[in-house]
């Protein structure tokens, strides 16, 4: 063969490489291509090895995997007229890639703008206290929005979550304000609690030493103990209040029984007159 035809054979050889390299995709796992034929759809093929037909085929990759996008921080006032700057997260994908590519002309920075509307929109008719404490059910609330506005174009959008939310510091303050009266009632009320108790309680106790005196000098006892045992220059004696009877009602009653009484007034000047007191 002459050189002119090994060189026919090597041009052929290398357009029929080039042709072959042209027809030829190798698709990954996470990764889908949608094929157009002539400018007709002719559906998503993948993973693995694809072959086309050289420049009568177009083909648009999709990347199947989940997209950790942060949507950008958002200006917002709530429903009780607070200003708040908030930033969430949401996580998609695609999951039909026909639909991605011919419905939507950038899935991404759609699936993006549709994020923000919502955030604002959604967040703007809540009140400050369920924004900070009731972010699940807003989570929620958002992905179910979210994924529904994009269903339409092959996304599918798993979880939304609220990163931060940021207030004015003026807010802080009265939210600090407002948390430290809270935690004063609470402490008062319990300790309000705690006295009805010990009332209830003190007043059981003293019905159930009525019923014995016996235990009450059993209950000075201990109390002179209790004082005895520390260091004190002042001891205190328990004194029995029958005692200081004769002093409280009156000398009639520094008899025996009722005799002070019945006793006989003195003759003479004393008559009509109050008896001495004898001690």
């Amino acid at each position: 063969m002459s050189v002119a035809g090994w060189i026919a054979v090597i041009c052929l050889l290398l357009l029929l490489g080039a042709l072959f390299a042209a027809a030829v995709r190798i698709v990954k796992e996470y990764e889908r291509i949608v094929v157009f034929r002539l400018g007709r759809l002719r559906g998503s093929r993948g993973p693995g090895l694809v072959l086309i037909i050289p420049v009568i085929d177009r083909t648009v990759r999709v990347d199947m995997r989940i997209v950790a996008h942060a949507v950008p921080d958002q200006e917002l006032i709530t429903r009780d007229n607070v200003p708040a700057r908030v930033a969430a997260v949401a996580y998609f994908r695609v999951a039909n890639p026909v639909w991605a590519i011919t419905r939507v002309q950038r899935y991404f920075e759609a699936t993006s703008e549709i994020a923000q509307t919502t955030l604002r929109s959604v967040l703007g008719k809540a009140d400050l206290d369920q924004l900070l404490s009731g972010r699940e059910e807003l989570n929620d609330l958002l992905r179910e929005i979210i994924d529904e506005q994009a269903e339409p174009w092959g996304v599918n959008v798993s979880v939304v979550e609220i990163k931060h939310v940021e207030i004015p510091s003026t807010m802080q303050r009265a939210m600090a304000r407002q948390a430290e009266a809270e935690r004063e009632r609470r402490a008062k009320v319990i300790n309000a609690e705690g006295e009805a108790q010990a009332s209830v309680k003190l007043a059981e106790a003293a019905h159930v030493l009525s019923k014995e005196p016996a235990s009450i000098q059993l209950r000075y006892l201990q109390t002179l103990l209790e004082v005895g045992s520390e260091n004190h220059t002042t001891t205190f004696f328990p004194i029995p209040l029958e005692m200081l009877t004769p002093w409280t009602q009156g000398p009639g009653s520094a008899t025996n029984g009722g005799a002070g009484r019945d006793a006989a007034v003195p003759d003479g000047d004393s008559a009509g007159q109050e008896a001495p007191l004898r001690v």
